[in-house]
């Protein structure tokens, strides 16, 4: 019999919500427009990382390396060069769903 899973692997996933999905938490969105850097520090905190850490392409690697989700750095590159305050409500929705769960 063939393995097709490694022990302790886990299944990949994707994000909570998506890209455009700002409308789903209208307070993560407006802190996110009328102060970015505020939600990046925001981000950081929950994530125990530095708070220079908070926005960009880094940040969303990494988490999505911890928490197994689909892509690949020159997504995370595109996706927060070019819709930088998408991809940061993206991360703050899907961080406060796992706190939820209990999972983060």
């Amino acid at each position: 019999m063939a393995v097709t899973n490694q022990p302790g692997q886990y299944e990949s996933s994707d994000f909570h919500s998506g890209l455009c999905d700002c409308c789903q938490d209208c307070k993560i969105c407006c802190l996110t427009l009328w102060c970015c850097p505020c939600m990046g520090i925001c981000i950081a905190n929950d994530m125990k990382e530095c708070c220079m850490c908070g926005l960009g392409m880094t940040i969303r690697s990494v988490y999505r390396t911890r928490y197994n989700i689909r892509g690949s750095l020159c997504t995370d590159y595109l996706v927060t060069t070019f819709l930088g305050l998408c991809a940061t409500c993206q991360l703050k929705r899907d961080i406060d769903h796992r706190k939820e769960l209990g999972i983060f």
